[in-house]
């Protein structure tokens, strides 16, 4: 039977890497008191990130890095300077206890719980460090006779333990600062897409009650004319059209929470566009083409319209990328016109036939055929036209050989959110 203590092998894995690291960086270090071998090294710093980067059996971690550490330093004593193995060994014995010590503090103090409140986190893993030195200071002053610490060296300890923690919560906001940046970017490309669905499926919903009027005015022609069979027939058809078209309003109620003005906030539109370079860029690198994306902007507002812009932009700019062949350049650019918004999106991409540049915004136009020969569904460029014209605004393209561009005209207080 499995014990409910069980560890992972990739936990343990973790474990040992924690250990080595810290023991390796803790040959990375200064020594502030004479006569001792106590040091300020990387090793506690790493030690920390380390916990705090991955859930962490932290105990186990202190036992095995305190263990580690030990063993490194006695190998490094005894192979460079010829330290007997019992000398080194006591000598090192009080910085194993550091380890240990550290790490009951950290797991007393469930240091995750406060990894959003960095001064909180800082503070308290200082006043830890602090605790586990002194009684590392404590064993130095059993087992290696040394004398105890005055005044000016626990200010010392005090500094340096607040300088170090610092350092590794000022490292580990940016690691989650980063980390949250991308799950925002990877919900707004959600929400872009559901976005332009939620457009569609209302149309569908409302070509649905359409036909379900004609049902039931196919159902009183046919029992006017004496047909009962038929005229049941086609009252049962459009009764069943009716459930489709309330199925489709429950799942339309349900995305709209989810892409709703409200869900997302405001968002800034050079913000909005680094996104979309970003996002773009890693499709442009999955097709292995080098892509180089020039952005202008001229004016820049939050907006609580970033969903529709963002959900047309990366339509346009995925477009523009199909459309180079191996490299080339996409330029986006806002500009400020009396009291539009003109957002330009252009390519230097095979451009469009001027006899199709009347008809590429139909429902069904594509000129994008797979390896197969078989062509696209051709509704990108219809998503957005219906997402300009949710906006109030415009869209035109003008293309030859050698350019394409689109040029998206919005009233501006359509789209800004706030003052300028």
């Amino acid at each position: 039977m499995r014990s409910k203590f069980h560890i992972s092998r990739a936990s343990l894995t973790w474990i040992f890497t924690i250990a080595l690291l810290t023991a390796i960086g803790s040959e990375i270090k200064i020594t502030p008191f004479v006569n001792t071998t106590f040091r300020f090294g990387l090793g506690s710093i790493i030690f920390f990130l380390c916990t705090l980067l991955r859930p962490t059996p932290i105990i186990l971690a202190g036992f095995t890095t305190s263990i580690v550490t030990t063993i490194f330093r006695v190998i490094i004593n005894y192979s460079i300077h010829d330290v007997p193995l019992v000398d080194s060994l006591l000598l090192h014995l009080p910085a194993a206890a550091f380890y240990i010590l550290f790490a009951i503090c950290l797991q007393i103090l469930s240091i995750h719980q406060y990894r959003e409140q960095p001064l909180l986190l800082g503070l308290l893993v200082a006043f830890s460090e602090v605790f586990s030195n002194l009684v590392e200071q404590l064993f130095r002053f059993f087992i290696n006779s040394y004398t105890f610490l005055f005044l000016h060296d626990l200010l010392i300890l005090l500094a340096v333990a607040l300088l170090r923690s610092f350092f590794v919560v000022g490292i580990y906001s940016s690691i989650l600062i980063a980390e949250q940046k991308k799950r925002v970017q990877e919900m707004l490309t959600i929400g872009s897409d559901l976005y332009v669905e939620t457009l569609y499926l209302k149309k569908s919903m409302n070509h649905i009650e359409a036909i379900t009027v004609s049902g039931f005015e196919l159902y009183r022609q046919l029992k006017s004319l004496g047909y009962r069979t038929e005229s049941l027939q086609a009252l049962h058809i459009a009764q069943e059209i009716h459930e489709v078209k309330k199925d489709s309003q429950r799942i339309y109620a349900g995305i709209s929470k989810i892409v709703g003005e409200k869900s997302f906030g405001s968002l800034g539109l050079s913000e909005l566009l680094h996104y979309i370079e970003d996002g773009n860029s890693k499709y442009a690198n999955f097709l292995e083409k080098e892509i180089e994306f020039k952005i202008n902007i001229e004016i820049d507002f939050q907006t609580e319209e970033h969903i529709a812009l963002l959900a047309l932009l990366n339509n346009l700019t995925a477009n523009a990328i199909e459309a180079i062949e191996d490299q080339g350049i996409i330029s986006i650019a806002i500009q400020q016109q009396q009291d539009d918004t003109v957002i330009t999106v252009c390519d230097n991409g095979k451009g469009i036939p001027q006899n199709n540049l009347s008809i590429i915004f139909e429902p069904g136009y594509t000129t994008k055929y797979n390896v197969e020969g078989v062509a696209a569904t051709g509704i990108g460029l219809s998503h957005v036209v219906e997402l300009v014209n949710k906006l109030n605004g415009s869209i035109t393209v003008e293309s030859n050989i050698q350019n394409t561009m689109f040029k998206i005209t919005v009233p501006t207080q359509t789209i800004q959110t706030g003052e300028t």
